[in-house]
């Protein structure tokens, strides 16, 4: 791979590259839409991601180009001017961590040639676009030298998505993905960034990842929407409990205060993200008790909340879950991400997984139309040079 992004980009730029860098993507196993409510994820790195060749140049230009979206060309861009412009597309994501980082007072004195290779299906929930965000940031602090480390370039990342590119998302991709550890998923508490990295060990069992292949952009989904929904129902809770998050609450203590949300979708909103948190925090003492049984039965109730209550899922996430569930083998499913569209993952145990891919794949052409495509995964490692 370094050898085909060195040769891509002495092709591209007419120069040679100084290092190559990769970082990987994200898929997030049980704690969904919870990171903005101050609650706990169960995310883990994983070993497809983004790759980028990169140089500094002796001017103030920036000099992007994707080999995953070739007919756009060489993105130009002036390090002294960066704004969101709709024509530069995918090249939005990198210029906003690069604004963000200089107004924080780091040190860019020069523009500089950066390629990039992703092989993370685009829009699928895996976090192709926080991807390129943390390798931009990571690219940026080895080839100038800065002083950030990985959680600040997670924090970076986040902020470039939320001010730059327009989408109020959480910490939990950036993060996963700039503290991602080989076979571990990280049991993070998105209130204070307090972590710990868990084995991720399933016995017989394997990850498989299925991408709808719907697309969606999370800025013109509802994605924002929910986010303000459970603000409007936090917002009416605190009027009656001393509370900072819906990540605050047990079960018990929302069921004995919801009533004064007065809006039964806010309300079931915030049942989602009080239900998610607390089982996030189950799902990962069941996988440290080896209660695979009990992970799965968890990610699977994840999904029917993610459904019927916080309304994400649509008709290709659905069919992608209950086409698993009908399966010999299967120990638990659930969509993964933002949703409306892109990525399910199920734990399917090793000598079912070549079955499991054929059997929902005709299940999904059948009712949908079109096909998806499986992965089977495992747990990576967070950015590096290679």
């Amino acid at each position: 791979m370094k050898e085909k992004l060195l040769e891509k980009f002495r092709s591209i730029f007419g120069r040679e590259a100084e290092k190559v860098f990769f970082a990987p993507g994200r898929v997030n196993l049980i704690g969904e839409h919870t990171d903005y409510n101050g609650g706990h994820v169960f995310p883990c790195a994983l070993t497809i991601g983004t790759y980028a060749a990169a140089a500094k140049n002796r001017g103030g230009m920036l000099r992007f180009f994707s080999m995953n979206f070739e007919q756009k060309g060489i993105i130009t861009a002036d390090i002294t001017d960066l704004r969101n412009e709709k024509e530069h597309d995918w090249a939005n994501y990198p210029k906003g961590v690069l604004k963000v980082m200089l107004d924080a007072g780091y040190a860019i004195p020069c523009g500089m040639d950066i390629l990039y290779y992703g092989n993370i299906p685009n829009s699928s929930g895996l976090s192709s676009s926080a991807s390129v965000e943390v390798l931009t940031g990571y690219a940026l602090r080895e080839l100038f030298g800065l002083d950030a480390d990985f959680v600040e370039l997670a924090k970076i990342g986040q902020k470039a998505e939320n001010e730059f590119i327009g989408v109020n998302c959480g910490i939990m991709d950036q993060f996963a993905i700039a503290m991602g550890k080989k076979e571990h998923a990280i049991f993070l508490d998105t209130a204070d960034l307090s972590y710990q990295y868990a084995p991720l060990v399933l016995g017989d069992a394997k990850l498989v990842i299925a991408c709808s292949n719907k697309k969606r952009g999370l800025g013109d989904s509802k994605y924002n929407e929910r986010r303000s929904e459970c603000e409007a129902a936090l917002a009416k809770l605190q009027t009656v409990l001393d509370i900072r998050s819906l990540g605050d609450l047990t079960e018990e203590e929302f069921e004995a205060n919801r009533a004064v949300i007065k809006d039964a979708v806010k309300e079931r909103r915030a049942k989602h993200a009080v239900y998610e948190n607390q089982r996030t925090i189950r799902a990962v003492a069941a996988l440290q008790a080896n209660n695979i049984g009990e992970f799965g039965r968890l990610m699977t109730a994840s999904h029917n909340s993610l459904r019927d209550d916080y309304e994400v899922t649509g008709i290709e996430l659905d069919t992608l879950v209950e086409a698993a569930l009908a399966q010999e083998g299967v120990i638990g499913s659930r969509m993964t991400g933002a949703g409306f569209g892109g990525c399910t993952v199920s734990i399917v145990r090793a000598d079912r997984v070549e079955e499991f891919i054929r059997s929902v794949g005709e299940v999904y052409i059948n009712r949908i139309g079109y096909k998806a495509d499986f992965y089977v995964v495992d747990a990576g490692s967070g950015p590096c040079t290679l």
